[in-house]
């Protein structure tokens, strides 16, 4: 359930790019490029732009994480005082406001429902107070109420832990190596070619570097958002009971189960050999290991 993982670092990737090409063309015009000496490169000057720039577009992308999620995945919120809900619908929003209320959040979080098929939900927003729980109906339709309840409580969980916004400073971190990295191999490519053409292949290698820099550095976040899951399940566990927790980790593995064997018979049939995803690029550990450590709490 990575969408919260995915919509945060597409949309991070999307701000410092933006920021980075319009300081990079602002510097062009003005002539003013402050980290560039006549012996080459200040250093300490760049490290403090990257910090600048890497942490204002983190928190950028925080900022638009909940915005950003409705619009893609066309997520429709509840608002009983507002619309009128089915009774599946009702019951939604107070399960979710109930297990919000148990973990201590003052300000109820937005409940939406998008269309897909596939069992998938998750919590995104700027704070605790401006969050949004989201899931598909397809989760709705294929787990059991106990099931359901577990994963609401798990997604409540990361609001309360605040994960998002512990997630936006690791990025700010990460933005900021990406953004100096990205300017000194700009900066080195540039010496290579020709003094007049300096200045162009210099502004495209820092958006190239960028870019590649980003996808290596989101390898950093997939593996802390592996660890903080632990800490959601039993999160989940406290506020739904353990047996839910691992009802709901089970019924997701046994669809995962599913859909597996579904695509390996279509894989087959088209002749197509098919290879499971590295680990390393997983915003969830295994569901094996998530179980057996909620077993052993």
């Amino acid at each position: 359930m990575g969408k919260r993982i995915f919509f945060f670092l597409l949309s991070n990737i999307l701000v410092i790019t933006t920021i980075g090409i319009v300081l990079t063309i602002v510097s062009s015009a003005t002539g003013v490029n402050g980290y560039f000496t006549a012996g080459g490169i200040n250093l300490v000057y760049l490290l403090v732009f990257s910090a600048i720039v890497g942490f204002t577009g983190s928190f950028i992308s925080l900022a638009m994480s909940r915005w950003m999620a409705k619009m893609m995945m066309g997520v429709r919120v509840l608002n009983p005082a507002k619309q009128s809900l089915s009774l599946e619908e009702e019951r939604l929003v107070e399960r979710v406001h109930r297990l919000a209320r148990a973990a201590g959040i003052t300000k109820m979080p937005e409940v939406g429902i998008y269309q897909s098929p596939e069992v998938n939900a998750f919590a995104t927003g700027p704070s605790k107070n401006k969050s949004l729980v989201a899931v598909s109906a397809g989760l709705l339709n294929e787990m059991d109420d106990d099931a359901v309840e577990g994963v609401l409580a798990h997604e409540v969980a990361h609001i309360a832990n605040g994960d998002m916004v512990t997630m936006t400073l690791l990025q700010g971190l990460v933005n900021t190596f990406v953004v100096f990295f990205a300017r000194v191999a700009a900066w080195i490519a540039s010496r290579f070619v020709r003094e007049d053409l300096a200045p162009i292949v210099h502004f495209i290698a820092v958006i190239i570097f960028q870019i590649v820099f980003s996808i290596l550095g989101s390898l950093v976040v997939f593996a802390y958002s592996r660890h903080r899951e632990f800490h959601a399940d039993r999160g989940g566990a406290d506020l739904a009971g353990k047996d839910k927790m691992i009802h709901a980790l089970r019924s997701l593995q046994h669809y995962s189960s599913r859909v597996r064997e579904e695509e390996q018979a279509s894989v087959a049939t088209l002749k197509i050999n098919g290879r499971r995803k590295s680990s390393i690029f997983s915003t969830h550990p295994d569901l094996n290991e998530r179980i057996s450590r909620l077993e052993a709490k």
